[in-house]
């Protein structure tokens, strides 16, 4: 059976592998898997269609013969429980590795995103130099803590993960913030992270939709 993902036409970040369709796509790629991609525009993501696979209209959206999954966490969990590659043979490992799956989108993700949306939508307000370093701040603390559990290790736990997936992918945002690059350690891994020939190929995949936009 075909996997087929969901992805925006027209990607807000402009092809710099930020949009959470990537986080499914590198994971596909990870574990060898085919897939096709069904491009939406932003009208498209509110109409029937759509919200039957995903209620809150976002994308990406997971497709594979009966089975329909929303949300990037649980499609990449999915992908890492059906296929070799993602998540240790090991009880105990595994559990780690899903323990930082889950500390990646809900411990690390939301004053990430939160700055990323205050950037855009409360720059002209007052109150906006203020937000941002009540959420730089937050960031920090989360970050720091992800910094000393790192150390000088490769990866979170031993080999790489879809921990390390979702983590990297969550981080990547921070990117010439000035924030991940006060901790070299976690700068050198998002660039390992970075260098994976998987991580390659679904870039270069989603890089691919707004260059042909662009110039076409």
């Amino acid at each position: 059976m075909t996997i087929t993902i969901t992805a925006f036409e027209r990607s807000p970040d402009r092809g710099k592998g930020l949009a959470r369709d990537m986080r499914v796509r590198w994971a596909l790629e990870e574990v060898g898997q085919p897939y096709d991609v069904r491009l939406l525009s932003f009208k498209s993501l509110k109409e029937p269609a759509h919200l039957a696979l995903h209620p809150f209209g976002q994308i990406p959206t997971y497709e594979e013969g009966d089975l329909a999954l929303f949300e990037s966490g649980a499609i990449v969990f999915h992908i890492a429980e059906r296929h070799a590659g993602l998540l240790p043979d090991d009880a105990n490992a595994r559990a780690r590795a899903i323990a930082w799956m889950f500390a990646a989108l809900n411990t690390v993700e939301p004053p990430i995103f939160d700055r990323a949306l205050a950037r855009i939508l409360e720059h002209d307000e007052p109150w906006y130099e203020q937000r941002l370093r009540v959420l730089e701040e937050n960031i920090r603390m989360r970050v720091s803590g992800l910094s000393s559990r790192l150390g000088n290790a490769d990866w979170l736990d031993g080999a790489f993960s879809a921990g390390d997936l979702l983590m990297v992918s969550v981080l990547l945002r921070l990117k010439g913030s000035g924030l991940l690059e006060e901790y070299p350690n976690l700068s050198a891994y998002v660039a390992r992270g970075e260098a994976r020939p998987a991580y390659k190929r679904a870039f270069d995949a989603q890089l691919a939709v707004f260059t042909a936009l662009s110039t076409g």
